[in-house]
């Protein structure tokens, strides 16, 4: 069997799959059970001196796998979870990470204190990008212990700002954070489902998550938990193959329960074990030097098994150009004077009967 055990920070995770700071980590008990469950770190939510109220309600769905919140940080204060919480996990299987923001003072003022809890490492936070580096100072003045910087897409000048949090000390990045502000809006009543702008999160926001990770592994080989919209074993592996060093979660099991872990651990071993591989460190990366690769302009050749076509006509729906036809003997006919080699008809065929070779 492969092993799903990675390396961050030094650390040793029993596998790459984190808990993300969020609701499902607003305490010790809702940790420990996500560890139990089969995470291979857990987040606290994002602690401050004060504890914050939030707006009833905060969190709604938006589709099927995606999320809306206008959380604030933990509702519970710096005080319990230094005195309280974080101290009843000292004995535990798996990792803690302490989320901490949102200033460079707030940093200087908890960082020491919460590495006295015993937790692995910290997570920096920052609504404000001129302060990311900033902190990782004031952390790493004060803790002896890893220390995570979370950046967001959001920021303009993201590079520069992992640039300068790697300089300043930081041994690992957690890219990314929710995105937005968003909005959705009750047609019936044309209110805001939270009442106002909101952050976005799930698999509405994959793709872009997995963009930043690779664009910083392109440039830096820092440890990095990649984490945005992952909601399957594939979109672990992914995120894996596009520079992470571990994987961040928390809308997935939020909306489908923690047993998400459990399973994709079961679907990633099994995905491993299928491909040969022998550890699931060994995919970080694979993505990257194809995309130094220039992208490839000669036209598509396609490859059609009638076996396997149900006749959905999908295919023939998509193709912007009219350049496909299926026969009436399910035979695929196709125009190549009008096809533009765009590659969506093989991307929507649910049987794989049309692909390239």
């Amino acid at each position: 069997m492969a092993d799903l055990s990675v390396d961050l920070c030094g650390v040793r995770l029993p596998n790459p799959l984190v808990l993300a700071s969020g609701p499902l980590s607003w305490n010790a008990e809702a940790m420990r059970a996500a560890l139990d469950a089969g995470a291979g770190a857990v987040v606290t939510k994002t602690i401050r001196p004060e504890a914050t109220v939030n707006p009833a309600p905060h969190i709604t769905r938006v589709g099927s796998r995606s999320m809306l919140n206008t959380e604030g940080w933990s509702d519970l204060s710096a005080e319990q979870w230094i005195e309280a919480e974080l101290p009843s996990l000292v004995e535990r299987d798996g990792v803690v990470i302490a989320s901490t923001g949102h200033t460079p003072a707030e940093v200087e003022r908890l960082a020491g204190q919460l590495a006295r809890t015993g937790v692995d490492m910290l997570e920096l936070v920052s609504y404000d990008e001129h302060d990311a580096a900033a902190m990782v100072e004031a952390a790493k003045r004060t803790a002896p212990i890893p220390v995570l910087i979370k950046v967001s897409a959001n920021w303009t000048n993201l590079k520069e700002v992992v640039e300068a949090c790697l300089e300043a000390g930081a041994d690992g990045i957690t890219a990314i954070d929710s995105i937005g502000p968003a909005l959705a809006i009750d047609v019936e009543t044309g209110r805001p489902l939270l009442g106002s702008f909101a952050w976005l999160s799930g698999e509405a926001i994959h793709a872009i998550a997995v963009r930043v990770v690779a664009e910083i592994s392109l440039d830096h080989d820092a440890p990095l938990v990649g984490t945005g919209g992952v909601g399957t074993a594939d979109q672990v592996v992914e995120t894996l193959m596009a520079g992470a060093t571990a994987v961040g979660v928390h809308t997935a099991p939020l909306l489908q329960g923690l047993e998400w872990f459990g399973r994709t651990v079961q679907q990633l071993e099994r995905w491993l074990d299928q491909r040969g591989y022998g550890q699931i460190a060994a995919l970080r990366g694979r993505a990257l030097p194809h995309l130094r690769e220039q992208p490839a302009q000669d036209p598509l050749v396609f490859a059609f098994d009638a076996q396997r076509c149900t006749a959905c006509g999908r295919c023939v729906t998509v193709c912007a150009y009219r350049a496909r036809r299926l026969g009436a003997e399910r035979e695929m006919l196709l125009d190549r004077e009008l096809c533009r080699s765009c590659g969506l008809c093989t991307a929507v065929c649910p049987t794989g009967a049309l692909t390239t070779l």
